[in-house]
């Protein structure tokens, strides 16, 4: 549905994307992440057809939406600046897009989407009066009125109070699960995209340091361990043994039980050193990692290796 290749943009002299390459599947919810400047917001920009890249394609349903006004009407876009009119109701903001988009059956289709977004007793007060949640819902209302098949957002929970979070992440699962929309999502907040994402990437310094489903990078090379001794010598011996094996990272000794972060080094070969310096296991269990901690790690590797 959504398929970038080996994308280059720069900017006065500074490359901003750096051979960048993966796809989004249809109905999909992909979470696109970065620190500030990692240029999520021009990659996004070259997919609409905002940006024209200086090396590779960035394509939606395998074409060019700079050049196709038809798969345009495909799209549906939520920018950090929502383009809403406060000087106009819901009701009137939602009619004007129809209009622009040639929306057929324009008054039931904003009923439909009132009701979905949950501001059909409000659809007549002027949008000025909103709150922010508020705001950012009839934003995405707008967006899908003309039922687009891929839904782009930028940044749909910035700004938001934690129950405005919730309304806005409870339309993006039910755009996916009861419409089947794709949607790609530029985001800071890695709680929010952990609950609605089903993939992600990760952006740092232009070039792509991570793309996989979370719950497979959750699962890869990584976590938190904890393991129980059955006596106090054997679990001083472990400390030990792990503190000097490559791939561990801070390993802390609590009674009888030992915890590791894993950075690298994966649970067999953990057990299997411990067996062999003697040290009497009683369990084993292995925590998945959260997307923050995915996060801070490709980040930090990304910049240990600059």
């Amino acid at each position: 549905m959504i398929s970038i290749e080996h994308l280059q943009k720069g900017f006065k002299g500074r490359e901003v994307l750096r051979a960048v390459t993966f796809s989004v599947k249809k109905g999909e919810v992909f979470g696109f992440l970065g620190p500030n400047g990692a240029g999520k917001t021009t990659t996004m920009r070259c997919l609409l057809g905002l940006l024209r890249p200086d090396g590779g394609t960035a394509t939606v349903f395998g074409e060019d939406l700079a050049r196709s006004d038809g798969l345009r009407r495909k799209v549906g876009v939520l920018l950090e600046n929502d383009g809403l009119s406060d000087r106009l109701t819901a009701r009137d903001n939602l009619d004007y897009h129809a209009r622009l988009y040639g929306v057929q059956e324009r008054e039931r289709r904003i009923e439909e989407i009132l009701e979905f977004i949950g501001l059909s007793d409000r659809q007549n007060s002027l949008v000025g009066t909103y709150s922010t949640g508020m705001r950012r819902k009839l934003g995405i209302g707008r967006s899908i009125l003309h039922t687009p098949e891929v839904l782009f957002l930028d940044e749909p929970t910035s700004g938001l109070d934690p129950e405005a979070q919730r309304m806005v992440r409870d339309l993006i699962l039910e755009l996916s699960r009861e419409e089947e929309m794709t949607v790609f999502i530029n985001s800071h907040n890695l709680d929010e995209v952990q609950r609605v994402c089903s993939s992600v990437g990760i952006l740092h310094d232009g070039r792509l340091r991570a793309f996989d489903r979370i719950e497979r990078l959750r699962e890869d090379g990584g976590g938190r361990v904890r393991i129980v001794l059955t006596d106090p010598p054997s679990a001083e011996e472990a400390l030990r043994t792990l503190t000097a094996m490559p791939g561990i990272g801070p390993a802390d000794r609590d009674g009888e039980e030992v915890t590791v972060h894993l950075e690298g080094t994966g649970v067999p070969a953990i057990v299997r050193t411990l067996v062999e310096k003697g040290c009497a296991i009683e369990e084993v269990v292995q925590e998945r990692r959260s997307l923050e901690e995915i996060y801070l790690s490709v980040v930090r590797q990304a910049e240990g290796s600059a």
